[in-house]
């Protein structure tokens, strides 16, 4: 039976997620019988999450970060409601995988995989569906070397941009991507692009990391939200007035099909760049601690895992075993989430939390 999405409204019930005394017992009753490791989506959940980012991106489509989400019944199950287009691949062999029930992937990030460039470059179907990242010509070099353009189907590309903001005093701030960063660069590639052989130039991307992925209000530490929201504050202006003359400079040499920004902590004002035709977003979806730490959107805590506590050095620690999830980026408090906050509830010797263990047993307090 497919996974059904659509909003679903019972009164008081509809946020049991609000009460912690009366979700976090209700999801270990539905799990009582399973061994652990055990994970746990909150369909509920799920369907308000969902929902809200479609509210939030104001009716630009999302396009569903796949390597935030990681469930084949949930992305396509949010393929199915409106507000979702797409996904964006975490390599290009879960992107040939997905092919057999997803229309439209793009790589989210260049590839050097060679077995999979081979079968999508010898595939006229899968050649039309799946779009490749490019920031450099030696990744063009590195498909041609597989197979040269003569013996192998169109090969469609997206070109990144960086997005990240060369502030001035404090220097980078923002994830180090993409080598394009000035638009100029941005026009030249896409002009080495479109002349070259066996390649197709169909869309853009770029991420703001240091607006999407960086917390504003995190918890215990005003300091650095105001920090934070004053970078965010210099870095947005910045970055939509390049991005779009970099689109424009891309444009001159290329009919897009798409330009893609943002992320989940990002939806609003990605929506409101006129360049970006969609928004590629999915940890939102799950919900996980790092959205603790955003003033102006609080997602429900959909996924979580269970782990067995298997002794008690002393009445004030426990230990549990085995891992499980972490957020992508640096390991820290926040994202590496077995930390005191991150544990929801602990019944019947379970613990449940919603991010990652570390090591082989983790004692905690």
């Amino acid at each position: 039976m497919p996974l059904d999405l659509a909003m679903i409204t019972t009164g008081t019930d509809a946020a049991p997620w609000r009460s912690p005394e009366r979700h976090w017992p209700a999801l270990t009753a539905a799990t009582a019988g399973l061994d652990a490791p055990v994970g746990a989506l909150h369909l509920g959940a799920l369907r308000h999450n969902a929902h809200d980012m479609v509210r939030r991106a104001h009716g630009t489509p999302i396009r569903i970060a796949s390597k935030s989400v990681r469930v084949r019944s949930v992305i396509e199950a949010l393929l199915r409601r409106p507000g979702y287009h797409g996904v964006l691949a975490y390599t290009l062999a879960e992107a040939l995988w997905l092919a057999d029930t997803v229309d439209d992937l793009v790589v989210g990030y260049p590839t050097a995989e060679r077995g999979s460039i081979r079968r999508l470059a010898t595939d006229p179907d899968l050649a039309s569906r799946i779009t490749l990242m490019v920031d450099s010509t030696q990744q063009l070099d590195l498909i041609d070397a597989v197979l040269p353009p003569a013996q192998r189907e169109e090969i469609r590309v997206c070109l990144e941009l960086d997005a990240s903001w060369h502030a001035p005093v404090l220097g980078h701030l923002g994830v180090r991507r993409s080598p394009v960063h000035d638009p100029a660069d941005a026009g030249a590639l896409a002009a080495y692009v479109v002349r070259r052989p066996g390649f197709r130039l169909v869309g853009m991307m770029s991420y703001e990391a240091q607006i999407a992925g960086v917390v504003n209000r995190p918890a215990g530490r005003p300091v650095d939200g105001a920090v934070n929201r004053w970078m965010q504050s210099r870095s947005l202006p910045e970055l939509l007035e390049r991005r779009a003359r970099a689109v424009a400079a891309v444009r001159e040499h290329a009919d897009l099909e798409f330009v893609n920004g943002g992320g989940t902590g990002s939806l609003e004002a990605t929506a409101a760049d006129a360049s970006i035709t969609e928004i590629a977003a999915g940890s939102g979806l799950f919900g996980g601690h790092l959205f603790d730490g955003y003033a102006h959107f609080t997602p429900a805590p959909a996924a979580a895992f269970a782990l067995d506590v298997v002794r008690s050095p002393s009445p004030a620690h426990a230990t549990i075993l085995g891992g499980g999830w972490i957020a992508s980026g640096p390991r820290r408090r926040g994202r590496a989430v077995v930390d005191k906050p991150a544990i929801q509830y602990v019944v019947r010797e379970r613990l449940h939390v919603t991010g990652v263990a570390r090591g082989l047993s983790t004692p905690t307090t």
